[in-house]
Order: structure tokens, then C-alpha cells, then sequence
């Protein structure tokens, strides 16, 4: 059975060029290890260098996107399958139903909300699922540094860390899914 990996991620390429390299190599990890891309739908800013590389690599992507948003993140070039939802939230929900582990790239605030909201359930034992942060050039780092302190402020558990793992480059995410997922080198 085909494992899929949940991306979030910015629909900008951020300023560091890294961003959109890692993106795209990550893009292409999935398809060699023939995982299912579930992302945004977007072809847009790092989802769609995401979405770029797993089409180089011959991998299929499960897109999914609020009506609001087709005219601005999808072109012609947008393939695989493809939902619409009415919201935001539904989105995320249906992104989140259809995977088996979800990876953190780097974004802007709906990234921040999309990692919150599945950290949240995890939390309440919701789900079991993996959650990695690609820590890609330390962006994350300051939301670790959140985190910590929130942890050592006495307002999370100290074991709220222990709900996702931190990676700081592709190979580290693809390593960690690996052995996540239980799936065998491609």
C-alpha cells in the first residue's frame, strides 16, 4: 500500500535559495520512495517546487485546495488528483485524513497553523502519525525556541517535544520516514 506524506509549506520560496533546492530534492525523495505527495494543490512558492519534484521523479500528488484560492496557486501545469474544498479547515482535515505522516517546510503563518493544529491533536492522542520539522538552514529554530519555552514555562508537558522530530536537510526527513513508515530503500 502506497504511504503518503502530508507537506506543508510556504506558498512564497522564501529569500534563501536553499528553501526551494531542499524542496524540490524532497520532491523527488518521495517519488523514488513511491510515496503519494498530499499538499496544498498550489503550484506556488516551495508546494509547488514540492509538487515539481516529485512530478520530475514519476511520483503522484493528491492536491488539495479551497475554491478561493484555485485562481491564485493552480495553472494548467496542475495534475494528479485534485479536491476542492469550501475552507481553509476543511483542507487541512482532508490533507491531514488522507496521509501518514506529515512534514513541516518552511512557510509563513498558515504553515505555523497547519503544524499547530496536527502538534494539538497529537497531543490529545488524536493521532500517532509522524510529524517531522525540516529545520532547513535553522528557519524553524525560533519556533523550537517557542516551544521550549513554553514547555519550560510550565504551559506544555515536557514531553510535547516528543510528538514530532526535528531534521535539518532532506536526507534526514527521508530517513526518519523511513524508519517511521517502516518502508525498505528504494
Amino acid at each position: 500500500m502506497t504511504k503518503s506524506i502530508c507537506v506543508f509549506c510556504g506558498a512564497r520560496m522564501g529569500n534563501d535559495p536553499t528553501f526551494r533546492t531542499e524542496a524540490q530534492k524532497f520532491g523527488k525523495i518521495i517519488a523514488k520512495n513511491s510515496w503519494r505527495l498530499v499538499y496544498g494543490a498550489g503550484n506556488v512558492g516551495l508546494m509547488g517546487a514540492v509538487a515539481s519534484g516529485v512530478k520530475e521523479g514519476g511520483g503522484t500528488t493528491f492536491g488539495v485546495i479551497p475554491k478561493h484560492l484555485i485562481e491564485l496557486e493552480i495553472s494548467e501545469q496542475s495534475d494528479g488528483q485534485l479536491i476542492v474544498t469550501d475552507d481553509m479547515h476543511s483542507r487541512k482535515k482532508l490533507m491531514f485524513m488522507n496521509s501518514d505522516a506529515v512534514v513541516l517546510l518552511p512557510g509563513g503563518a498558515g504553515s505555523m497553523d497547519e503544524f499547530f493544529e496536527i502538534l494539538t491533536w497529537a497531543q490529545l492522542k488524536l493521532h500517532n502519525r509522524p510529524i517531522i520539522v525540516a529545520n532547513i538552514e535553522k528557519y524553524w529554530q525560533p519556533m523550537l525556541n517557542l516551544i521550549d519555552h513554553t514547555i519550560a514555562s510550565g504551559f506544555a508537558d515536557t514531553n510535547m517535544r516528543n510528538y514530532f522530530n526535528v531534521a535539518e536537510d532532506t536526507d534526514e526527513i527521508e530517513a526518519l520516514l523511513r524508519s517511521a513508515l517502516n518502508t525498505a530503500q528504494v
